[in-house]
């Protein structure tokens, strides 16, 4: 396991500066930004890119998200502390690192099925032990619904209605909606039965696969 020393937490501070001056006002998300050690989650040739506002390729035609995206989903999401949250594409498992620290329950799934095995092998490691899950995201995971909060980390063609009939009284998803190139960031709340929809910023996630999202790579 790569050290995590005195270097590594000044990187993350200056990361978390750079966030709040990006505008992220959410204290409890830029606190566990600067907790999670994002370095581990690289490969050794990239290590040294680990603390920029980018996304890098994890392997298997996934990245790990540009800090920024994590913190702004993060932050739309409302966490709060006991929170049940499903996540939608575990990748690498630093988004689902985020959303333990913040305290959440989390039940984290994955399509692809070598980045599940990598990602359930190697969180634990570091302390993070979210419900490991296999299968398609884009139809949730009934078993243990109503979730408080469903975040997805992919880009759908549609909001799936499979997510928001799993979401509790009050429960928020958030969720990019677009096409394979662009996406718009989308919240939906759910207020005495009905979805309330609000829209943000567009962003560029790599595709949301399965039955209610994208039929193929």
């Amino acid at each position: 396991m790569k050290s995590d020393g005195y270097r590594e937490r000044g990187l993350r501070n200056k990361l978390v500066k750079k966030l709040r001056e990006k505008g992220i006002r959410d204290e409890a998300v830029l606190d566990a930004i600067g907790k999670v050690p994002r370095h581990v989650f690289f490969d050794d040739a990239l290590l040294n890119h680990a603390y920029e506002d980018k996304a890098f390729p994890i392997g298997e035609g996934q990245t790990i998200s540009q800090p920024f995206t994590v913190a702004f989903q993060t932050e739309k999401l409302e966490v709060k502390r006991g929170d049940k949250v499903l996540e939608i594409g575990t990748g690498s498992g630093y988004q689902a690192a985020v959303l333990l620290e913040m305290g959440a329950t989390v039940y984290t799934i994955e399509y692809n099925r070598k980045l599940y095995d990598g990602t359930r092998a190697f969180l634990p490691n570091l302390g993070y032990n979210p419900f490991f899950l296999f299968g398609d995201g884009s139809k949730g995971y009934p078993a243990k619904a109503p979730y408080d909060k469903i975040l997805v980390t992919a880009g759908a063609p549609v909001v799936p209605e499979t997510l928001t009939d799993q979401l509790s009284e009050g429960g928020i998803l958030v969720i990019p909606v677009g096409d394979r190139e662009r996406q718009v960031m989308v919240r939906i709340r759910k207020v005495k039965g009905k979805l309330i929809k609000e829209e943000f910023d567009y962003f560029a996630f790599v595709p949301l696969l399965g039955e209610k999202g994208w039929k193929n790579a």
